[in-house]
């Protein structure tokens, strides 16, 4: 597995065990750690990565306003919640473009199979939140409403791309793919990627 994540938490036990964790787990993994919001767009600015750990509550944050902050740093950025607060606090998060949610208390096996998960399919939702992720969706959403490079992009999506991906895969810019990513979330009337793979599942 060789990715490449930033972990970003003020606590240094929490990033030192965690990065122990991974390391053991995915030797391939190149780990890097931030202690506070600042360092974690400082690190985005310079490097590319895969996925990253968000704490929701360390020095700087900006709560949910910091998911779009740091995607329009890295908009294939993988983000996955870590916090220890109760899991129905990561939704709003969720709701805002985060790919995930973990709970720093969960035992080593949670933290290496979420890991493992996200950076395979590019989103972990553990099955007791989706209830609370996804909205009711209107009758009226059809998938006739998208068009067959929309459709792609759409399909692409739910199975776990992200924006850079789909580029290469299509043989298109990246800002041409977030243009159909907005188109179609406008078109079936969705907010998140959440909502996306679960009416994708509903379709198939």
């Amino acid at each position: 597995m060789e990715k490449r994540i930033l972990i970003a938490d003020d606590h240094f036990v929490v990033r030192a065990g965690t990065t122990l964790i991974l390391r053991s787990a995915y030797p391939k993994l190149t780990i890097d750690s931030a202690e506070n919001y600042g360092r974690v767009k400082e690190f985005l600015k310079t490097n590319h990565y895969d996925l990253l750990l968000l704490d929701i509550d360390m020095p700087g944050t900006k709560y949910t306003e910091m998911i779009s902050e740091l995607k329009n740093i890295q908009n294939d950025l993988k983000i996955l919640i870590f916090s220890a607060y109760d899991q129905k606090i990561a939704i709003q998060y969720i709701r805002k473009g985060a790919e995930g949610y973990l709970n720093k208390l969960g035992t080593e096996e949670d933290i290496k199979n979420s890991i493992k998960i996200i950076l395979e399919t590019g989103y972990f939702y553990p099955p007791e939140l989706i209830p609370f992720i996804v909205k009711n969706f209107d009758e009226g959403i059809s998938i006739k409403e998208l068009s067959l490079r929309e459709l792609q992009v759409f399909e692409l999506l739910a199975k776990g791309n992200g924006n850079l991906e789909i580029s290469n895969h299509l043989n298109l810019r990246i800002n041409t793919i977030s243009t159909f990513k907005k188109r179609i979330f406008q078109k079936l009337k969705i907010n998140n990627i959440a909502e996306l793979i679960e009416l994708y599942k509903n379709l198939h």
